[in-house]
This record gives C-alpha cells, structure tokens and sequence, in this order.
C-alpha cells in the first residue's frame, strides 16, 4: 500500500476495523469510512476523529474513477440491494493497481442455530425470513459476482466456530435476530430456553459453526 493511500471501507459500522488496528495505521493514510446509516457513521466518528465521513450508498458512491487505493467492504454486500452494481461501483473509484477487500459468510454459518430453532419450531424456519441472508453474497458465490468487474480473484477461508455453555448469551442472540422473528411468542422463548438448557447439560455445551472467509479482487 502506498505511504499516502487513499483507503474508503463501505459500510463501517461502528468502525472495529480501524479502532483495533489504530496502531497499525499510517498517520499519511487518508481514510474514508462511509455507511448507510447516519447512526452508525456518527457512532464511528466519535471514536476515530481523524477519518472523513461520509453516508453513502454502495450502489452510488460519490467519488470519481480511479480515486482509491484500496476499498474494504466486510459483511455488508448481501445487504445491498444490487450487487452488482455495488462491485462495478467498487471497481469503478479504485485505481488500476487497487485491491478489493470484501469478507463475507458460508452458507454453514451459525448453522446449528437454524436447527436448534427449526427443531423448537417443529418445522424448518419459514421461508418469508431468509435463514441465510448471506446467500446474496457469500463464500459459495462471491468469486463468481466478483469475476465480472475483476480480473484476479482470491479466496482465503476463515475457519472458527463458538463453543457455548451459558444458556442466556445464546437465548438473547437467537432472539435477536432473525430467528427471533418467529419466536416472538413468550412461551416460545421460554421454550428455546429450556431447549438449550437441555442441550447443554446433555453435550456440555454448544457448538456452532462459523464460516467466514475474505476475497481480495485485483486488476
């Protein structure tokens, strides 16, 4: 990376990224960090003042061609509307020797949830909630969305998984979430409790699976 790099991440969040590395950032890095969410972006510009904000749709960013050294995008392009769109947008501001950073999930991500709720449920989990919203851009299809903005393409898995013994951590994310959707009834979430309470004091403990992983795009 250039000593003087232009870096924009998309959808920051709350900024993690650049807040656990702050040590590791060049003080002559110019960084964007843009998002969605006006909340969010106010949130991150509490924390790490020395960046430029910005709210910003993927599917518009307004830079010009060929602006960017580097542009992160982690966890955030299966929100997007258009995809597509948002990597011919992506290629369009980096400069010809930019790289593209976008980590994403498996479709085996937090599988184990999915049972533990289709099993409480007594049926799979209900088609009108995505059990996978991932799926628009995940591990199994983001190299092949990315080959048609980018010449290069590599894919680096992440391999991890969470191993739970607390029962009310796991009832509060399950909750949530998604899944929390369709257990809105309280009896249900009582019911998830005493599940889990179950399953741990059987196995021990839970263990759930996270696949994650990072493409890096070239020209």
């Amino acid at each position: 990376m250039p000593t003087d790099a232009r870096i924009l991440e998309i959808g920051c969040g709350v900024g993690m990224l650049w807040r656990d590395n702050r040590a590791r950032i060049p003080v002559t890095w110019q960084l964007t960090l843009s998002d969605f969410s006006l909340g969010m972006i106010q949130a991150c510009a509490t924390h790490l003042p020395s960046a430029t904000y910005l709210q910003a749709d993927a599917q518009a960013i307004p830079f010009g061609d060929k602006y960017f050294d580097a542009v992160f995008a982690n966890h955030m392009l299966y929100h997007v509307p258009d995809v597509s769109r948002a990597i011919a947008e992506i290629r369009r501001v980096l400069k010809a020797n930019g790289k593209f950073y976008a980590a994403t999930n498996g479709d085996a991500h937090l599988r184990e949830l999915k049972t533990i709720v289709a099993e409480l449920l007594g049926h799979a989990i209900m088609p009108l909630v995505d059990a996978n919203v991932s799926k628009q851009f995940s591990l199994e299809n983001g190299a092949q969305q990315l080959a048609k903005s980018f010449v290069h393409v590599e894919h680096f898995d992440f391999d991890d998984a969470l191993v739970v013994t607390e029962v009310e951590p796991l009832v509060a994310y399950i909750m949530s979430g998604f899944m929390g959707k369709q257990l809105l009834h309280i009896e249900y979430e009582e019911s998830l409790r005493q599940f889990i309470a179950d399953r741990m004091a059987r196995d021990g403990a839970i263990r759930i699976t996270k696949s994650t992983g990072l493409f890096i795009a070239t020209n």
